[in-house]
């Protein structure tokens, strides 16, 4: 694309702003007590009807709550009494010991400067009460986790969790800790320190892309990063773009997988009150949606069928907290506005 062109893109997404045309959501979750902030969806394999949504309740009463696909809140699934959880993620067959694999879903405890670790959907502790992070320094909020992501990797079946903070150094500011089977547990392993920062604002949201093996954040005043996922492929940056898209804040990502590499990343422009979709393939910029969210921090998708309700796979996105809520579309909704002749 044309330095040109690309300026002409960007005049043109500023001047629609919110006036996009807006998808109203399929369905919208029950309201949670305090500030929502980041959605995660567990897939039930064997009755894809029965997945849920987990999403944060970033308070320091705060809560992870899991919703039905009805936006229903299931209370025998729902965690309380957290100190300000963040960021939350899931992942599948995450090996115990030799003999045992769990799903699991992962989230920061920022409050309490430590990751949490449950299965799914039991929803037993898998930490022993949590393991601390970013304890090398005590200024500037640098020892606070916010935004998490897990890599399973392909190559090797090991587990990691990705994390980020309130605020680091310009480098190293992500860790990625390997979660090491520990026969009922998992233990942390700090296996490397990575990603740049710009130093504007913070970087939160990380989406991990398994299958192709690569690590996105949002730089939030400057850019989308992207960094090997796979430890021993070294701390480069192979990625920068999209900052020329966003209005103010660069939020939450969601991948989209498809076969042969196909898909989008999807990231929330806050301020703007829309969604930003760029190719998985060379993360180029495709178009923007007004999904009727307001001030998104966290987005989560999946392509899977989730039966009857969902059967195109699920993009859920979380809402301000004077609604305090998250919004389901079917993922077959989200795509790029028909172009009008003129």
């Amino acid at each position: 694309m044309t330095k040109i062109k690309s300026i002409l893109i960007c005049l043109i997404l500023a001047s629609c702003g919110t006036q996009l045309p807006e998808i109203a959501p399929d369905v919208v979750t029950e309201k949670t007590l305090h500030d929502t902030d980041d959605p995660a969806i567990w897939v039930n394999k064997e009755n894809p009807e029965k997945s849920i949504v987990f999403g944060t309740d970033k308070d320091t009463d705060g809560a992870i709550y899991a919703f039905d696909l009805d936006g229903k809140i299931i209370e025998s699934k729902t965690m309380r009494n957290f100190k300000r959880p963040n960021n939350v993620d899931v992942e599948y067959d995450v090996k115990l010991s030799d003999s045992t694999v769990t799903d699991i879903m992962i989230f920061t405890e920022r409050e309490r400067e430590q990751i949490r670790i449950f299965s799914v959907p039991d929803m037993k502790p898998l930490d022993n009460g949590g393991f601390k992070v970013f304890q090398d320094t005590r200024e500037n909020e640098m020892s606070l986790p916010m935004g998490i992501s897990i890599y399973k990797s392909p190559k090797s079946g090991k587990t990691y969790a990705i994390v980020g903070r309130k605020n680091g150094p310009r480098e190293g500011y992500l860790h990625q800790i390997e979660l090491e089977p520990a026969g009922d547990h998992l233990a942390p392993k700090l296996v490397r320190e990575f990603a740049k920062f710009s130093g504007k604002k913070e970087i939160e949201a990380i989406a991990v892309d398994d299958e192709l093996g690569f690590v996105y954040c949002s730089d939030e005043g400057d850019g989308i990063r992207k960094y090997y996922a796979e430890p021993d492929m070294g701390n480069e940056e192979i990625g920068f773009f999209g900052g020329e898209y966003f209005k103010d804040d660069i939020e939450g990502i969601a991948i989209s997988t498809y076969p042969n590499g196909k898909g989008q990343i999807i990231v929330s422009n806050q301020q703007e009150g829309t969604f930003n979709f760029f190719s998985r393939e060379d993360n180029s910029f495709e178009y923007a949606l007004n999904l009727g969210t307001t001030e998104t921090d966290g987005c989560e998708v999946t392509t899977a069928s989730l039966g009857e309700k969902f059967p195109n796979g699920l993009f859920v996105s979380m809402n301000d907290n004077d609604e305090s809520n998250f919004f389901y579309h079917d993922l077959s909704r989200l795509k790029e506005p028909k172009k009008t002749e003129e």
